[in-house]
């Protein structure tokens, strides 16, 4: 074997470095060219990863640190008051985006890595294991997620575990739906049977032919289905099934302070206590909503007139 000659792997490394700066200059340009309701959505994302990333040194006090005032008002030493037992409310808001965004994540990967990939096996697999999984999916998506939830949380017990494995599987149910759609339009592509006639198994042409061209719709798809799941477990969390105390959780800190609502005609600032951790839910939902409907815009190929 002869060695490749410095000339030819400067070039290479030349074009590389090309590539990625017009990938990147590709990258500035389509976000200059961005609406602004796509570029507030970055932010606010952004803001929030930051938030999560760096909540021990962002808090003020401990996540559930607790003080001899319960109930609070608002003042220079706590922002936004404590609550009913004296946990300061700033505090355990900042660690709430660690705990409610970063389990929504992983919980939303969970999903597409089950639905996505036996989405992909019954679209390739035109026979009994496809019919198998449709019908197993169209059992589980007739029954209310909520619900559902609800009843397996009260069986298995309500923890972290539990609640993302849960959630995914009930969540997959969408995903495999739509992987399946998309995919069945390229399974029957002319390079899809080639790489078939070659040998390939069902592994490499998941990964090397059929997901590189459905990738936008799921991208998209990733996005909404985030909100559904972040909703979801706040939404559990109010009930009083979701993300257990000490844990910070915005849905639990709507229910523990929502009898502050009663007092804002006295203290305002007091009524607006359990708007702010479901103010932060709404925020997150609409930015992803935005970035979500751009991306899709872009995607297609579509253009505002």
């Amino acid at each position: 074997m002869t060695d490749i000659p410095k000339s030819y792997s400067a070039t290479g490394e030349i074009g590389a470095t090309l590539q990625k700066r017009s990938l990147w200059a590709r990258f500035l340009l389509d976000l200059k060219k961005s609406p602004y309701t796509a570029r507030f959505g970055m932010v606010v994302i952004f803001f929030y990863i930051f938030v999560a990333l760096f909540a021990p040194w962002l808090a003020p006090y401990g996540e559930s640190q607790v003080f001899p005032a319960p109930y609070e008002p608002w003042s220079k030493e706590f922002v936004f008051g404590t609550d009913q037992i004296g946990r300061d409310i700033l505090s355990r808001m900042i660690y709430g985006a660690r705990n409610t965004v970063g389990i929504a994540v992983a919980t939303t990967f969970l999903a597409f890595l089950i639905g996505g990939s036996l989405g992909l096996a019954a679209a390739i697999n035109r026979s009994w294991l496809d019919q198998i999984l449709s019908r197993l999916v169209d059992v589980l998506m007739a029954i209310p997620s909520l619900i559902f939830a609800l009843v397996l949380l009260s069986i298995f017990g309500s923890n972290i575990t539990n609640l993302v494995l849960i959630i995914a599987v009930l969540d997959s149910t969408r995903v495999f739906r739509l992987t399946r759609a998309v995919a069945l339009n390229v399974v029957v592509m002319d390079y899809v049977e080639a790489a078939r006639l070659r040998g390939e198994g069902i592994g490499w042409i998941m990964r090397r032919e059929i997901l590189p061209n459905i990738l936008p719709p799921l991208i998209a798809e990733f996005g909404l289905r985030f909100c559904f799941v972040f909703l979801t477990i706040a939404a559990l969390s109010f009930l009083g099934v979701g993300i257990q105390p000490p844990t910070a959780d915005w849905g639990s800190m709507v229910r523990d302070n929502a009898s502050l609502i009663m007092f804002a005609q006295y203290d305002l600032r007091a009524g607006l206590t359990p708007l702010l951790p479901a103010a932060a839910i709404a925020l997150l939902t609409v930015a992803i909503n935005f970035v979500v409907d751009w991306f899709l815009q872009k995607t297609s190929g579509l253009k505002d007139e």
